[in-house]
Formats: structure tokens, C-alpha cells, sequence
């Protein structure tokens, strides 16, 4: 079995959708987490492919970008979807995502400059409220035509996860009501139900993003 080492910051982030795939497969690796502020990341950040996290080493072979990472653990664990049309839909809608997270990250952005109130609320009006409502549209218009519960198939995908995993993080910002997207919900539950995801859910540390 080839010997993963997952490196990323001691938070859930962009690197949390391989954290749950290597759970969901029951595959080990090393979860190796870097703190902010303690002067690792400043220098190993020159030594990694882009200059970014994560990067996933496989028997010495690196791969940077999460969604990359998170692509290459699906397909080698099965859970990138059963035929090229349904990996197709998967990519699409992990596409969908980083179209989003890119328009919200220009909140995170502005709150961690420390922009003033007037800023922020801007921000929210006219970026990331009409965004949030143009992901969700489409992510229950998936979920209204495939019954299974997933977004994909009938089984659990890495779209699947990274849906999951950003809609608790829009839960922690104060963007995601369950009681008013109740498919969505559904879905989170269903990922995070999953009997091999129980045990690492719950004693993972959680973060608000």
C-alpha cells in the first residue's frame, strides 16, 4: 500500500475532502497539520510545488491543489463517480463550488484585513449574498432530480464531501439555514451520517471554515 502524508493547516479548510476521503475509504495516512504562526509553513512554503497547501505526498511523489489532491483519492478509492458521464457531473460540481468559494472568499478576504462594517456589509450585499442564491439554486435543482439523496448516482462522491464540508462552513459564517434548505441539509446529514466518517467527526477539530 503506497504511504500518504496529507500537509495542510491545523484547520477543516480546502484540505478537509481527503482528510473524510481517506476515512471513508479506511485508507491511513499521516495527517500532518501545520499551526498558524509558529514559522513551519514560512519555511517549507518555498520547498512545495506552488507555494501552497495542501500537497499530498505519495511515496515521495507530491501533488499540490486541494481539488486536484481530492480528484486523484477519489478516483484511486472509488469515489469519484461510476462512469465517465457520472465523473463528469462530479468535476461540474466541484467546479460549481470553487466559482463560489472564489466570489466568498472576497469576505474572508475583507474580514481578516480588518475592513470596516460598511465594507463587509457590502461585500455581503453585492457579492456574496447573489452568489450564495445562485450555488444553492443549482445545487437543489441537482438534488430535486436525483433521488438517491447524493448529488451524483447513487452513491457518495467527493462532490458529495466538498459540498458537505463548505455548507458547514457557510454555517459557521451565518450563510447556511437548514430549516430553509432542506434538501441541502439532508445532504450534509447524509454525508456526515456515513459509518466510517462517525468516529473521525467526532473528535476532529473543528474551525469555522
Amino acid at each position: 500500500m503506497p504511504s500518504y502524508k496529507l500537509t495542510y493547516f491545523d484547520v477543516r479548510g480546502l484540505a478537509e475532502p481527503s482528510r473524510l476521503l481517506f476515512h471513508l475509504a479506511g485508507v491511513p495516512f499521516e495527517d500532518n497539520r501545520i499551526v498558524f504562526g509558529d514559522g513551519t509553513w514560512e519555511k517549507m512554503k518555498d520547498s512545495t510545488p506552488f507555494g501552497q497547501m495542501p500537497v499530498l505526498n505519495v511515496d515521495g511523489f507530491e501533488i499540490p491543489q486541494s481539488m486536484a489532491i481530492a480528484r486523484f483519492l477519489a478516483k484511486k478509492f472509488g469515489f469519484a463517480g461510476k462512469t465517465p458521464e457520472e465523473q463528469a457531473w462530479v468535476d461540474a460540481i466541484v467546479d460549481q463550488f470553487k466559482d463560489f468559494f472564489g466570489q466568498f472568499r472576497q469576505l474572508i478576504i475583507a474580514q481578516r484585513a480588518g475592513k470596516s462594517a460598511d465594507e463587509i456589509e457590502k461585500i455581503i450585499s453585492e457579492v456574496v449574498n447573489p452568489a450564495r442564491e445562485t450555488y444553492f439554486k443549482a445545487l437543489n435543482k441537482i438534488l430535486e432530480k436525483n433521488k438517491s439523496g447524493f448529488l451524483v448516482g447513487d452513491g457518495i462522491t467527493f462532490a458529495d464531501l466538498v459540498i458537505a464540508e463548505n455548507l458547514l462552513s457557510l454555517k459557521n459564517f451565518g450563510f447556511f439555514d437548514a430549516a430553509k434548505e432542506p434538501k441541502l441539509a439532508a445532504l450534509k446529514e447524509k454525508v456526515f451520517n456515513q459509518p466510517s466518517l462517525k468516529e473521525y467527526l467526532a473528535s476532529r477539530k473543528e474551525s469555522q471554515i
